[in-house]
């Protein structure tokens, strides 16, 4: 069991937490807590996760209600302080509206970005290609090229003022992108692009690297077998006398937060 600490908020309509629960507790054998949202402290935590689902219903807003929850005072001022924190697709809607992310004033807590309704105005449920800034000081992405990995949302276009958007790309704070199969960028074409977020954004960081929101779900591909197209490959590494991996990639993320602290 490893000493690091990991607290998974938990809202009234998170769907996602359990997931993130059990590649914590289960594969990188941490110790695992669920932290409910009128709960007042983190507690003793060296990692926070925001998780995906639907808090509060969305009501007025993805993340809008959520940020209004007892526990997010001690998240922010974990934040402030140095954390490590990860949300993943309506935790990254919850942190944008908390300001947490990108940061760029400090200390956080200024909405600066948002996350609209999708340019398709429909929920996506689809696997995504991402290229990664391997140029960022991001401690989740360290050692990532490109993730194929899943989104569902319905609330992930990425939008920001233009001073916004040249500071994020000066910073080296876009995380990720979306991108085509054939590792150019999608450049909004849909459904490469599945929400019409300006230059192809999928996930930011802070500026100090220790903070990422992310609207694609890494918790949803970490074995091998969840792939959209697994079976092609498996059968393909059939016929090329080649191992087929166990896990998937978006583990790599989770992996990263520990070994941060080792």
């Amino acid at each position: 069991m490893s000493s690091i600490k990991v607290g998974i908020v938990i809202f009234p309509g998170s769907n996602c937490d359990h997931d993130a629960y059990y590649v914590f507790k289960e594969l990188l054998q941490c110790d695992t807590k669920f932290l409910w949202h009128k709960e007042g402290s983190i507690g003793d935590s060296d990692i926070i996760i925001l998780p995906g689902g639907f808090s509060y219903g969305d009501y007025l807003r993805a993340g809008a209600i959520a940020r209004f929850s007892p526990i997010m005072k001690d998240v922010v001022r974990f934040a402030n302080n140095g954390g490590l924190v990860i949300g993943i697709c309506n935790g990254f809607q919850v942190m944008v509206n908390l300001g947490i992310v990108p940061g760029l004033q400090q200390p956080i807590g200024t909405t600066e970005v948002s996350l609209e309704h999708n340019a398709s105005f429909r929920f996506q449920c689809r696997w995504v290609d991402l290229t990664i800034n391997t140029h960022s000081n991001c401690v989740f992405t360290r050692g990532i090229n490109r993730l194929h990995i899943p989104v569902a949302h319905g609330e992930g276009n990425f939008i920001a003022p233009q001073q916004v958007i040249e500071q994020l790309s000066n910073n080296k704070q876009i995380t990720m992108q979306y991108i085509r199969p054939d590792g150019s960028l999608a450049n909004g074409k849909f459904p490469y692009n599945p929400n019409g977020s300006m230059l192809d954004i999928a996930a930011i960081s802070d500026t100090t690297g220790r903070i990422m929101g992310m609207m694609p779900h890494p918790e949803r591909h970490i074995f091998f077998m969840q792939r959209d197209d697994w079976t092609y490959l498996k059968e393909l590494a059939k016929r090329e006398n080649k191992e087929i991996p166990e896990y998937g990639e978006g583990l790599q993320i989770f992996k990263n937060a520990v070994q941060y602290y080792n």
